[in-house]
């Protein structure tokens, strides 16, 4: 077959495939549960990344859902993934780096999810960017940290990703276009995408495979240089910083990627040499006295370092400091009935005000940073009770527990800012329903970011003109160089 008719085949089945599977809006929607070998097109990728390579305001991740633990959830984000793109949910996760999705080969993975999502199982060899991550390449060095003994030559990249709840993800990294929203206006964006490596999941179990709570993967958002904000940084996509503002009220909120201006936020100093977002703590304040803690609560690093985690919905605590947190909250309160629920929650009957009734909780950290909790956001009904959502991480199932750490009970209502950059985080209070500004890093100028609430049911359209302009590109590459 000659070049015409070949270009000319290609064209009609490029076209046809498009027409098929893509659908939808935009890039990355977040919402809250709780509350190969080298192809010519990516020679195309490269050169037109070179020459518009800049850094704009950042991204724009819609976020939704409740914030309330009684809802039992975590945030997710709808993603589009491939050329064409399909459409993929994953949950949004701080304590965790690499990004990974169900793939083809998954042996008992759902195709029903939370709240009856319909779930997508990857197939690299379905997109026209999709390719395999094999043991000599640089990013799988990386994750094995150079101790790659069973890993060697074009082998597949393998991965085993462990959770704290004991549930675990096991597959292979490939690397392929993402889609997302990049800011380009005061709530305004347009399609971008990204070129990012991830894990194509071939096993999971826990919570992971549970078709009440599973999603398609998991998006990191860690600290390595593994997640998809590193990778996206490193190539002059972003600013290594990023932002959350969870609505507890009206649900929803923000989430952007970029360099936040507005509000002000005063920061903290990231522990250096941790794995996980981790600042220290300094003091604990119930209802404006302090805690009568040891000194040596605070000199011990295992009890005053907090991880600060998205993907965790309650708040735990080591026992030194649960115990007399709970004690002096409960002491405004002597005569309630107190009643294990699930023989995990302490649970109460109250009909008053819990912001009348009960104590405000604040932490203090480094740099004068403070971190207030309301009644309202740590105690939370369950049927006609309401329930503690401190917990005593000393009394988990799991291996080096005992320790500090912030989920979204302490986070919603709080605009929160990681500061990759400056190896730094911070957060104020703030109404998370409204927007936030985000610097323009090639004119100086501020954009506006807004909250929304994305329904779980709603679909997500894919990036029509760029996966056109791909396909195009890739026809043309053909017609010339068959």
């Amino acid at each position: 077959m000659g070049k015409f008719d070949f270009g000319w085949v290609l064209l009609f089945v490029v076209i046809l495939v498009w027409s098929v599977n893509v659908g939808g809006e935009g890039v990355i929607k977040v919402n809250y549960k709780f509350a190969g070998s080298e192809r010519n097109l990516r020679a195309l990728k490269a050169h037109d990344e070179m020459r518009h390579l800049r850094i704009l305001a950042g991204i724009d991740l819609p976020i939704g859902g409740s914030g309330r633990p009684d809802s039992v959830g975590l945030y997710f984000a709808k993603i589009g993934i491939g050329t064409p793109p399909n459409n993929y949910y994953v949950q949004v996760d701080t304590g965790s780096d690499i990004m990974w999705v169900n793939c083809i080969a998954c042996q008992g993975c759902p195709r029903r999810g939370y709240h009856d999502l319909e779930l997508t199982l990857y197939n690299p060899r379905d997109s026209l960017t999709g390719k395999l991550i094999v043991c000599g390449q640089s990013f799988c060095k990386d994750f094995y940290r150079g101790s790659i003994s069973a890993c060697s030559g074009n082998n597949s990249c393998n991965y085993e990703q462990l959770y704290g709840d004991g549930s675990y993800s096991k597959g292979y990294f490939v690397e392929d276009v993402v889609q997302y929203d990049q800011v380009s206006g005061d709530l305004q964006t347009k399609s971008e995408n990204g070129s990012v490596i991830f894990g194509c999941g071939a096993s999971q179990s826990g919570d992971l495979i549970y078709s009440d709570e599973a999603f398609d993967g998991i998006l990191g958002f860690g600290k390595s240089n593994l997640s998809m904000l590193s990778q996206l940084a490193s190539s002059g996509k972003v600013k290594n910083m990023f932002a959350h503002c969870l609505d507890g009220v009206n649900g929803g909120g923000i989430f952007a990627i970029g360099n936040v201006v507005q509000p002000k936020v005063n920061m903290t100093p990231l522990v250096p040499n941790q794995p996980h977002y981790s600042v220290n703590m300094m003091a604990v304040e119930v209802g404006y006295q302090f805690l009568n803690l040891s000194v040596d609560v605070f000199m011990d690093g295992e009890n005053n370092e907090v991880i600060i985690d998205s993907g965790t919905t309650l708040a735990y605590l080591p026992e030194v400091i649960y115990a007399p947190l709970v004690k002096k909250i409960l002491s405004w309160q002597p005569d309630l009935k107190l009643r294990k629920i699930h023989d995990e929650y302490t649970c109460f009957d109250y009909s008053g005000s819990v912001d009348d009734g009960f104590p405000q909780v604040v932490f203090h950290f480094e740099n004068s940073l403070s971190l207030r909790v309301r009644p309202q956001e740590y105690l939370f009904p369950y049927e006609d009770l309401f329930c503690i959502g401190w917990q005593n991480s000393g009394n988990q199932s799991r291996d080096k527990w005992n320790l500090t750490l912030f989920g979204d009970l302490v986070l919603s209502n709080k605009l929160v800012l990681y500061d990759l950059e400056n190896q730094a985080i911070g957060w104020t209070e703030y109404n998370c329903s409204s927007s936030i500004e985000l610097k323009d890093e090639i004119t100086g100028s501020v954009r506006l970011v807004g909250a929304h609430s994305l329904s779980s049911g709603s679909r997500l359209t894919a990036q029509m003109a760029l996966t056109f302009f791909l396909l195009l590109a890739l026809l043309h590459n053909h017609l010339f160089n068959w």
